[in-house]
């Protein structure tokens, strides 16, 4: 199957900019959140998009055979919440979850309003294992 087009990609723009464009508490957030995801991921950051910096790269391909080019791991600081983006399945990681703080959290995704509202060391496990995992992500097990 061919590969598909991503609306995402990365854009080749300048990640200090990026960050100098954030409110502060986002501009710190982020600063904070960057040395995690490098140690995790080996990665550094690239924007994709408008607003994901995303950290490392990996080929996914889904049950149905659809291909695209994705990060790793990676985060969005927006205004109302940090979007991190973990593909993996929530439901193996209930229990960090519990002891992450407070959050909500899609399918793919994990919101946090406030980075100082969750424990660091429990938010880099459960990057860990969703990196760990993404490659994988969609395929039957």
């Amino acid at each position: 199957m061919a590969k598909a087009q991503n609306k995402t990609v990365p854009t080749g723009k300048s990640v200090d900019d990026y960050i100098a464009g954030l409110d502060e508490l986002r501009r710190e957030e982020t600063k904070q959140l960057i040395p995690l995801f490098q140690e995790v991921t080996g990665g550094t950051p690239v924007l994709w998009g408008e607003s994901i910096l995303g950290f490392g790269y990996v080929q996914v391909k889904s049950l149905s055979g659809r291909e695209v080019d994705w990060f790793l791991s990676g985060f969005g600081p927006r205004k109302a919440a940090i979007s991190i983006y973990l593909m993996c399945d929530f439901g193996q990681i209930s229990e960090l979850l519990k002891r992450l703080g407070k959050h909500t959290h899609g399918k793919g995704c994990l919101y946090i309003k406030k980075l100082g509202d969750v424990k660091i060391e429990v938010l880099k496990e459960i990057i860990e294992y969703a990196a760990k995992e993404m490659p994988n992500y969609g395929q039957k097990k």
